[in-house]
């Protein structure tokens, strides 16, 4: 057996080392597809792509969301490619702000604003100087020729002249520093707005989530990996167009998704899926336990109880629990923006999918939605719906009436609840709210007041009072409601008013007189099926009592 040499072997041990001390592989995650579930929470997928070589190694996977539920990763590798370990890791990097051009505008006012003061103050100094030398030639000239009279011409010429000379520099002395000062002053000035806007500017924080792989390769490859995972910082609501057209009575259904999110990640030209199903809910079916129930001892028998715990030591109680669930679903729709064009040519690019529990939207369409945590309008696809029009009236609560559009096998439509844009010819009317949380054939929407059709109740007075009879006091009412169309089309009305509903058998209501109407006795309502022709009014008068003892009064509830 051949022997190995020394030197041969120290050079393998070393290589083993310096493999485990390697810096590990860095690459990049791309997003290419976004599953958002109504209400809060996203399924990201991505894509990586590293070339490995052969043995052990760490790879580092950036750009991935900064807040993930680590325990719903889920990473794919190919077939030559084995997954040892991973771990999801948040850097954090200071980002310096960008540069403020206004910022930069007064550093630059300000460099020439002190070029200037630099000038007047050289400007200074050689007026100073030559202050002093035209001083110092006065005092040489009187001091070199003493012979001269004070009184002499040429002594008073040359004195008269250095006095020029000198209240001349002085002026423009003064002048200067006048000068100097402005500029100052406006150099503080800029610098006190120059400091005030750097204050506003604050150094950002960037958080970068990263995953962290352990992987092996039996030979030098270049691997894909397939990424997906849950994050709660996005989520979408549905929202909704109304386009009515009073010509030919049509009614289109605009699908839209009021989508939103700030995982960290600027979304862009990705492929969006909207569903319906909600991951934050819990999955787990409820199981009843047994419901314990105990008598409370009034306090006027706390001493009698006290006596009877002396006696006896044999009253037990039995505690409960109560769990309170609570969900935080709310979305500010103050301010949305829509990233999409018109919802029929989205919808040809828009496939439903439909499990056992929730439904999706497939949007073929690239879309870009920062992570601003702003809203974004997606558009889904529209429909054309077979809808029937009635009025509808409560003219003890609301003096207008509303005009309704009726959908039947409204199940197949994939309704969830949310706010309505009613547009009605073009014309923006206002909001709605569909809720087909109903077990109804057939659902409403209302799509607003139609001020064509005048609706008015009034009591009538005369056959309106009260008597008292042995113990008893009897209350009689009567309302007179008048309805007319005045539109050029005829419509159906669904007119309501009501009665009280007794909650104890001293008081006593009894109809009177129901006007023609449909009664439900155990609500108190009043409903009235009313066909008006243009121009036609209609008018109903119903009556009830209400008996109940004279020392009573009729209480509200």
């Amino acid at each position: 057996m051949t022997k190995k040499p020394l030197v041969a072997i120290i050079v393998t041990c070393l290589a083993g080392q310096f493999s485990f001390a390697q810096k590990p592989i860095q690459t990049t995650a791309s997003l290419s597809n976004a599953t958002v579930y109504y209400g809060h929470g996203a399924e990201l997928q991505h894509a990586a792509k590293a070339t490995l070589p052969a043995g052990s190694q760490e790879l580092v996977i950036g750009n991935i969301s900064h807040s993930i539920d680590d325990k719903t990763i889920q990473i794919a590798c190919p077939e030559n490619v084995v997954l040892l370990s991973y771990r999801f890791n948040l850097s954090t990097e200071t980002v310096k702000p960008p540069v403020d051009p206004i910022a930069e505008k007064m550093k630059d006012s300000m460099r020439l604003l002190g070029k200037q003061v630099f000038i007047i103050a050289n400007d200074e100094a050689i007026q100073t100087d030559l202050l002093n030398r035209t001083t110092k030639l006065i005092e040489a000239n009187l001091t070199n020729n003493p012979e001269k009279s004070i009184n002499s011409v040429e002594l008073i010429k040359l004195v008269d002249y250095y006095t020029q000379k000198v209240q001349g520099i002085k002026d423009l002395l003064f002048s200067l520093g006048q000068k100097k000062d402005i500029l100052n002053d406006s150099v503080v000035a800029i610098g006190v707005r120059k400091r005030e806007r750097e204050l506003l500017v604050k150094t950002e924080v960037k958080r970068d989530g990263q995953l962290i792989l352990q992987v092996m390769s039996n030979a030098a490859t270049t691997a894909n990996f397939d990424i997906t995972y849950f994050t709660r910082n996005a989520g979408w609501l549905p929202a909704y167009d109304l386009r009515v057209k009073t010509v030919d009575n049509s009614f289109k259904l605009v699908y839209k998704a009021s989508v939103n999110q700030s995982t960290g990640l600027n979304w862009k030209q990705i492929k969006l899926t909207l569903s319906t199903g909600n991951p934050n809910e819990s999955s787990t079916a409820p199981i009843l336990n047994a419901w314990f129930v105990d008598a409370q001892i009034p306090v006027v028998y706390k001493q009698l109880m006290e006596q009877n715990m002396r006696l006896s030591n044999t009253i037990q109680g039995y505690g409960s629990k109560k769990i309170k669930a609570a969900s935080d679903g709310n979305f500010d729709m103050k301010e949305e923006e829509d990233v999409t064009g018109e919802g029929n040519l989205v919808q040809a690019y828009t496939t439903l999918s439909e499990s056992q529990l929730n439904t999706s939207f497939e949007i073929d369409l690239p879309y870009d939605i920062p992570s601003d945590g702003k809203r974004y309008s997606v558009s889904i696809k529209d429909e054309m719906v077979k809808a029937g029009y009635k009025h509808y009236a409560v003219p003890k609560l609301d003096a207008d009436a509303f005009l309704l559009a009726e959908i039947s096998d409204w199940e197949s439509l994939n309704l969830m609840p949310g706010e309505a844009n009613i547009i009605m010819d073009n014309v923006y009317l206002g909001k709605s709210f569909i809720d087909p949380n109903t077990i109804a054939d057939t659902i409403n929407i209302s799509l607003g007041r139609d001020k064509r059709v005048s609706v008015r109740r009034s009591l009538v007075k005369e056959f309106s009072k009260s008597k008292t009879k042995a113990d008893f006091k009897t209350d009689d009412f009567t309302y007179e409601v008048i309805v007319k169309n005045n539109k050029k089309t005829a419509i159906d009305m669904l007119l309501k008013d009501q009665f009280p509903v007794s909650q104890t058998k001293e008081v006593e209501v009894t109809v009177t007189d129901n006007g023609g109407a449909d009664v439900n006795d155990e609500k108190g309502i009043l409903n009235w099926k009313i066909r008006l022709e243009p121009g036609e009014s209609r008018k109903v008068r119903f009556s009830y009592s209400i008996k109940y003892p004279k020392d009573k009064k009729i209480r509200n509830l």
